[in-house]
């Protein structure tokens, strides 16, 4: 068993909105949130009193304790004070991805039985159709305004009480975010109050530590926990300034580092790679950043290098957690990103205890060295998936560890290094291929922009690495073969990849993970249109 080399955490028992703004009056008239668009700012004092008004008026339109309210918006500075509201209330928060259909909308509407819905004006039609289709939704509510619609500044000047909710922390639920679905059917992940503070106190207290000056950039979408956490959460509770951008585009990304002096970045690896190899990046001035972390997904140490020295900073950090771990389990210290191993995603932040079990034997726990699969225990274990008790006892064993379905190995200092999802090893042959490994090997490739890889099969029914690559604009003749045997010449025989796909771009979840899912999909509709 490994453990935590820093002090535990004890539980915090507040309210996910205490949590965070408990210190908004000391913070007063310094910025919480700015419009990295249009430069609309709100203090700490108003996203303290906002959120409250709103709250009254959620409580006034019928919102209890136990309601799920689904917040349904990319993100906008308004999204926070619609997030505090909404627990303030009492309510579970269900964050939706804000392209969701509103066939997809709909089973989240059903599934977390939620009967509010708060929305922008460009995505009403979609929210009022899944409604529609769902049942059971009292109001729709809207963030800017809407023609037959209550807005946020509407209940803002309600004259109703602040609601005086009494919550459990350790068994209520504040938010209720959908699992990415990249491997199944989206479940609903139950996080409480204490889960999700805990996981911020965690977090911030040793190993990423902000406070006022700071400038966070918020493209990352706050419906994600990754989000919803490193650039929403654990900014405000430290007094930070988080830069609110609604979606990535690279030119306005870096025109936002550059004019609102931007200190840190928490990114997913696409960012990475945007940051390490476009020529857009030499035309702004980025010497405002002091650090960048990546998560979500695994980032190759070539391609964290060739970004860090691109843009003169530390090494590019990492963390690891998922969401059912709310999220975080490891980060790379901000103090020790220079003294971090290449590769790594971080150490175990306090109070989280881990161990590395045989893919072969998942009762022979492993040491140092060794390749397994990577169990975590700790206060910020999710309570359970929404619903399914059986697939709750599936992810969590009898004695509380969750089982993430990643493969990794630990070194004698305690840095952890993920390998590879166990559910996305190929085995060729009887080797374990991992499909990290080979997208880290095709991204160093000067002709290829991005790349995906999973199992496909051979002539003789094997499975085998099969390559989907984005070509760079000005390697529009790369082949096949040159992709095949660029690999070939750098790995062991049995990791060559055997196939070679050319697409416009990689599908990925918001979250900066690839959908491999829909290259399986992309594969068998092709596969099926081959056939005699």
């Amino acid at each position: 068993m490994f453990r935590s080399q820093y002090a535990d955490v004890p539980p915090v028992d507040l309210p996910i909105h205490d949590a965070v703004l408990g210190r908004a009056a000391e913070f007063g008239d310094a910025p919480a949130l700015i419009d990295g668009t249009d430069g609309t700012t709100l203090t700490y004092a108003q996203v303290d009193r906002f959120h409250r008004r709103v709250a009254a008026g959620l409580a006034e339109a019928g919102v209890r304790k136990g309601d799920v309210l689904a917040l349904h918006s990319p993100n906008t500075v308004a999204f926070p004070t619609a997030f505090y509201a909404a627990t303030r209330a009492g309510a579970s928060v269900t964050t939706v991805h804000p392209l969701a259909t509103p066939e997809e909308f709909a089973k989240q509407l059903t599934d977390s039985a939620a009967r509010w819905i708060v929305t922008v004006s460009p995505l009403l039609a979609s929210a009022r159709r899944a409604a529609e289709l769902a049942g059971g939704v009292r109001e729709i509510f809207v963030c800017d305004s809407a023609p037959g619609h209550r807005s946020l500044a509407d209940l803002l000047a309600g004259t109703g009480p602040e609601p005086a909710v009494d919550l459990d922390p350790v068994d209520d639920v504040a938010v209720l975010p959908y699992s990415s679905g990249t491997t199944g059917t989206p479940k609903g992940v139950m996080l409480t109050h204490r889960q999700i503070a805990t996981n911020l106190a965690q977090l911030t207290t040793s190993v990423m530590p902000s406070g006022p000056g700071d400038r966070i950039l918020a493209v990352l979408p706050f419906f994600h926990i990754y989000g919803l956490t490193a650039l929403m959460n654990a900014p405000l509770k430290q007094g930070a300034t988080v830069v609110v951008l609604p979606r990535f585009e690279l030119e306005t990304f870096l025109a936002a580092i550059q004019n609102h002096r931007i200190t840190g970045l928490y990114v997913a690896p696409p960012i990475v790679l945007a940051l390490a190899k476009h020529p857009a990046v030499a035309r702004y001035d980025l010497s405002c950043l002091r650090y960048i972390i990546s998560a979500a997904a695994p980032l190759d140490a070539t391609l964290a290098t060739a970004c860090s020295r691109r843009l003169n900073l530390p090494p590019v950090g990492q963390a690891y957690g998922m969401t059912e771990l709310s999220p975080g389990t490891h980060v790379v210290p901000l103090a020790a990103m220079r003294e971090a191993p290449s590769g790594t995603v971080g150490r175990l932040i306090p109070g989280t205890e881990m161990r590395i079990v045989s893919l072969d034997d998942p009762g022979r726990d492993l040491g140092p060295g060794e390749r397994g699969e990577i169990l975590i225990r700790g206060p910020q274990v999710m309570k359970g998936y929404l619903g399914r008790p059986e697939a709750t006892a599936e992810m969590i064993d009898p004695d509380g560890w969750l089982h993430t379905g990643d493969v990794g190995r630990v070194d004698e200092d305690g840095w952890l290094f993920v390998v590879d999802r166990v559910k996305e090893l190929i085995k060729y042959k009887g080797f374990q291929v991992a499909p990290a490994e080979l997208e880290a090997l095709l991204l160093t490739h000067p002709g290829i922009a991005d790349a995906a890889v999973i199992g496909g099969h051979d002539d003789d029914g094997n499975e085998v690495p099969h390559a989907y690559v984005v070509r760079q604009p000005s390697a529009a003749d790369l082949t096949e073969d040159e992709v095949m045997t660029y690999v070939a010449e750098r790995v062991s025989p049995y990791k060559r990849v055997r196939r070679v796909t050319f697409i416009d771009g990689v599908p990925r979840a918001a979250s900066g993970k690839i959908l491999r899912r829909e290259l399986r999909e992309l594969r068998e509709l092709r596969e099926l249109r081959e056939r005699p």
